[in-house]
């Protein structure tokens, strides 16, 4: 007799074996999942699907027909709360869309949808995705499964706590400088984030729209892979779609043999003292493991990665800035009840509705796209954002993959308080610039820290190179368990 521990142990391929081989029924699997989420205590659920047991009868009905949609029919999953479901509250974490309700249903639910996929719910997140502990939403913070008293990361915290705690096989959510690879750190799960365009972001609650893009969060590399091959490829819905056509992404996961005479870089500006000791010692150890998996591996440069924090907190402020300014109470969204004319409304209407997190972003981008510092700020910036993606594109001319660490600390006590805003965005060094490059990446768990809390190891490659950055984390997934 198949127990609800034999039904949410799996991964999302397992699992969908099991439906295959009706082991188990979509019913059963997401009823379990359910109840789990019913269960929790680390506040990873904004809204539960009330149409998700209904969803997985019909799968149910497709594969007794033997008419399943895809390998994913009736495999539950969730999205973070900034992707729009035609008739599903989206609140991005936030008062100003609280109550909510797209009035369509973007590209990356609708081909999940499309695949027989199982709609758990919607994630909680930071606040209209701006932060790295998921601890900014209306609703409370995030809690890690590994430790309940430490933030989750973020933005995309619900995601990654999600998958560590088995209440999904596969949540996506969306990566601008690292909202999907930083939590899968923190969390001990993977986190893919594709090349800018590889993935529609129509229906994606805008940040920073020149580098945002969806991302994957699961137990394993296939997990990822599988998910992707269904969401990928060009919409005409979405200009920055790239109108290249997935290929199998599962198709050269060979396991630790699939990094024999790979090229692997260690850029040092990530191996120094912004990185703490313990998680420098556990990238070197993977380092070691690959060299005797027969990866060629050396130290390299990206000489431009100490400008890449500052880079993007400038840019993606000043794009936060433009994207915010439709939240104004006039069309949709959170409106003060008491106001004396149309621009008291506006200001009382974003004074109420708004954080502290995205006020001081709108205002940071603000300031940085004003008269008398454009040219200060943004333009430098935007001049010095192809100086790191330079920096890319000369590592890769020697190199198959970056390997770094995918964050500089662990996960964090909940009661930690930053009094300089800085010190915060300081950890996002280790992510921030592969979205400015618009590169794919990766995080994949590798060790613990003293408290049994994960670190994370992230690779990087050239655009477009999902496929084998899929192969290589599944190979250190290998060398892991051995």
């Amino acid at each position: 007799m198949t127990t609800q521990k034999d039904i949410v142990a799996p991964t999302l391929a397992q699992a969908a074996g099991m439906l295959a081989d009706k082991e188990i029924s979509s019913s059963e699997l997401t009823e379990a999942m359910l109840g789990r989420i019913r269960t929790s205590q680390n506040n990873a659920y904004i809204t539960v699907n009330e149409l998700a047991a209904q969803a997985a009868a019909e799968a149910d009905r497709r594969r007794q027909a033997g008419k399943p949609l895809s390998l994913m029919d009736g495999v539950p999953v969730a999205l973070t709360d900034n992707f729009c479901v035609q008739g599903m509250k989206m609140t991005c974490g936030s008062r100003m869309l609280e109550n909510f309700i797209p009035p369509y249903t973007g590209t990356v639910p609708e081909r999940l949808a499309e695949a027989g996929a199982i709609l758990l719910g919607k994630l909680n997140m930071d606040e209209f995705a701006v932060g790295n502990a998921s601890d900014t939403s209306i609703f409370g913070a995030v809690r890690n499964p590994h430790n309940p008293g430490h933030i989750a990361g973020g933005a995309c915290g619900g995601a990654a706590a999600a998958i560590a705690e088995s209440t999904a096989y596969a949540a996506l959510g969306s990566d601008t400088g690292g909202s999907v690879r930083q939590p899968a750190s923190l969390c001990g799960v993977v986190g893919l984030k594709p090349t800018y365009g590889r993935i529609s972001r129509y229906g994606l609650a805008a940040f920073a729209s020149s580098m945002d893009q969806s991302g994957i969060l699961a137990k394993t590399a296939e997990d990822c892979a599988i998910i992707l091959q269904l969401i990928a490829g060009q919409d005409p819905r979405d200009a920055t779609s790239i109108p290249d056509q997935p290929g199998d992404y599962r198709a050269n996961m060979i396991g630790a043999a699939g990094l024999k005479g790979m090229r692997i870089g260690i850029p040092q500006e990530y191996m120094g003292d912004t990185i703490r000791e313990d998680i420098r010692y556990s990238i070197q150890s993977l380092a070691k493991n690959l060299e005797e998996a027969g990866a060629n591996v050396e130290a390299c440069s990206l000489p431009h990665s100490e400008y890449a924090l500052s880079v993007f907190y400038i840019l993606s402020s000043a794009e936060f800035n433009s994207n915010m300014n439709r939240y104004d109470g006039v069309e949709f969204g959170y409106r003060a009840a008491h106001y004396t004319n149309y621009e008291d409304m506006l200001m009382r209407t974003r004074e109420e509705a708004f954080g502290d997190e995205v006020k001081r972003r709108i205002l940071f981008g603000l300031y940085a796209l004003g008269s008398g510092q454009f040219d200060e700020y943004y333009l430098k910036a935007a001049k010095a954002r192809t100086l790191v993606a330079g920096d890319y594109i000369q590592a890769f001319m020697k190199y198959d993959l970056l390997l770094s660490p995918a964050s500089p600390v662990t996960a964090w006590s909940l009661e930690k308080a930053f009094t300089d805003p800085y010190e915060k965005y300081a950890l996002d060094y280790c992510t921030v610039a592969a979205g400015l490059a618009g590169l794919p990446a990766i995080c994949i768990p590798w060790g613990e820290d003293g408290e049994e809390l994960p670190i994370g190891a992230q690779l990087t490659g050239p655009a477009l190179s999902e496929g084998f950055i899929l192969q290589a984390a599944h190979g250190v997934e290998e060398l892991r368990r051995s």
